[in-house]
């Protein structure tokens, strides 16, 4: 089943606000809980204190406990002054005390309040009572035996306090801290506090779902336009362009789509002229190879050697550009063999420098070699790819160059590598399209005759030779009046 990214998109954001005020809530709720838990018993340590401080003065002034055994009552007065109101919110002890007759015959040690006398009450009231705070505190003497409050206490969840005259243990005040809430007013007022965090959840959530599907369909509308652009440009619209807008993810991502619709059109613009610049590389020497045979056809010209060698002239003329071309497409794809190993780049240069210095003094044109025999340079490279990339230099010094020209060759060691500069005199290029050298086909026809042969693949060739030996291939103009070739490779190893 299809849903539009706009309701995935919604229910992502819905569902991580839900989850998020999920947690919220019971955090809170569990928090609450045990800081107002916290909290009251915060408030009676409070009330322990004030009885504490309230018994130890009613015992320096009577000396001893027996003021207390003899009226029970004073116990719950005690109790009561120890409230911040002062007075004994809810005390069932009143309805439990059975004052007999002869009210000043003494309780018997350990009787306390009298709670164990009287009538008994049920089972759930006295479960309600045994949590009050009434029920969890007792007097104990100085050996610790019960005075005060019920008989029946749990030691071991009791916290004592020492009540003391002149640094001396007179008695200790037990008390068991209160471990759930029970009273009506402490569950009323939480489940209050339940409520309004509920309510508080759900307007969160609702709040969340307004917002989440204004915020879904803003961010789809940045990805439906990056959506409909991309169709267009899969369709051949390389000028389709967006807007960038905020530099977020999305304003990063519309960047790279305006680039990648730039590079696609300027190499869509490139194909259309690698297309048209080979059809007219290959009309000239066709039409040529037409004319003539239809000049013998005709006998408007009779077959003679010349003509034969006009005719073959021509052809090794195309089959020198279909091999230049088969050159190309082969570095371009990768698919020319590199078998590399350290040699030494100064004896190919001079190897080759051997093997067209006669067609340069043919030619008028003084080739210097600024090396010294005896020096080596060495690179990690392909011999036979670099006597190809040399070999192209200079042959494209060769046809360029004026006669009478110079073309100076320089071979040095130079920061992480070997540079190589091969610097002509005129003609010149002009330094707008001398960065185009290295394109393939190019070639300017002002300057450079276009007489002298050549398809304008040589340099695009050494491009990718260089390259594919790590190195880097640059033009510039040169101080001889022509054009500098920069050549950048990286060092290898003496062997």
């Amino acid at each position: 089943m299809f849903i539009s990214i706009r309701y995935k998109l919604f229910a992502t954001l819905l569902a991580a606000v839900v989850a998020v005020v999920v947690g919220m809530f019971f955090l809170i709720y569990w928090n609450f809980g045990r800081g107002f838990l916290n909290y009251v018993n915060t408030e009676e340590a409070k009330r322990l204190d004030s009885l504490a401080v309230n018994l130890q003065e009613a015992y320096a002034d009577q000396g001893d406990w027996l003021f207390l055994q003899e009226n029970p009552r004073l116990w719950h007065q005690f109790l009561a002054a120890s409230t911040p109101e002062g007075h004994l919110q809810f005390n069932p002890l009143e309805d439990l005390v059975i004052i007999r007759e002869g009210r000043n015959r003494r309780h018997p040690p350990g009787m306390g309040s009298g709670m164990m006398q009287g009538r008994i009450q049920p089972r759930d009231f006295q479960e309600k009572m045994k949590h009050l705070f009434e029920f969890r505190v007792v007097l104990l003497d100085a050996d610790k035996n019960v005075i005060m409050g019920p008989r029946r206490f749990p030691a071991a969840d009791m916290k004592t306090i020492p009540l003391k005259q002149a640094s001396v243990p007179v008695g200790y005040l037990g008390h068991i801290p209160q471990k759930d809430l029970f009273a009506p007013h402490q569950l009323q007022f939480v489940e209050q506090q339940k409520k309004s965090f509920a309510l508080i959840s759900l307007l969160i959530a609702a709040l969340a779902a307004l917002m989440a599907f204004p915020l879904a369909s803003r961010l789809l509308k940045r990805l439906n336009a990056l959506a409909g652009a991309t169709h267009q440009l899969a369709s051949g619209k390389f000028d389709t362009r967006l807007e960038i807008g905020p530099m977020d993810e999305l304003g990063q991502l519309t960047r790279d789509f305006n680039s990648l619709a730039l590079t696609l059109g300027k190499n869509e613009q490139g194909r259309r002229q690698w297309v048209a610049d080979i059809s007219h590389e290959l009309r000239t020497p066709l039409a040529v190879l037409r004319g003539e045979i239809e000049a013998l056809q005709d006998s408007v010209r009779t077959f003679t050697p010349e003509a034969a060698r006009s005719l073959h002239s021509e052809v090794m003329r195309l089959n020198r550009l279909v091999d230049d071309l088969f050159q190309l497409s082969m570095s371009d794809i990768g698919a020319l063999t590199y078998r590399k190993e350290n040699v030494d780049v100064l004896a190919i240069l001079n190897q080759e420098a051997e093997l067209f210095r006669s067609e340069f003094t043919e030619k008028n044109i003084s080739l210097t070699l600024n090396v010294q025999p005896e020096d080596e340079i060495y690179i990690f490279g392909d011999p036979e790819r670099m006597q190809q990339l040399f070999d192209n230099l200079f042959s494209n010094s060769l046809k360029y160059t004026d006669p009478g020209g110079t073309l100076i060759i320089t071979c040095q060691s130079a920061a992480g590598g070997t540079e190589i500069l091969f610097q002509d005199s005129s003609p010149s290029v002009p330094v707008a399209d001398i960065d185009r050298l290295f394109e393939r086909l190019y070639r300017v026809e002002s300057s450079r005759n276009r007489a002298s042969g050549g398809a304008g693949i040589g340099l695009a060739i050494c491009r990718n030779i260089v390259e594919a030996h790590g190195g880097s291939i640059a033009a510039e103009s040169s101080q001889l009046g022509g054009v500098l070739i920069r050549i950048n490779l990286p060092s290898g190893e003496k062997t």
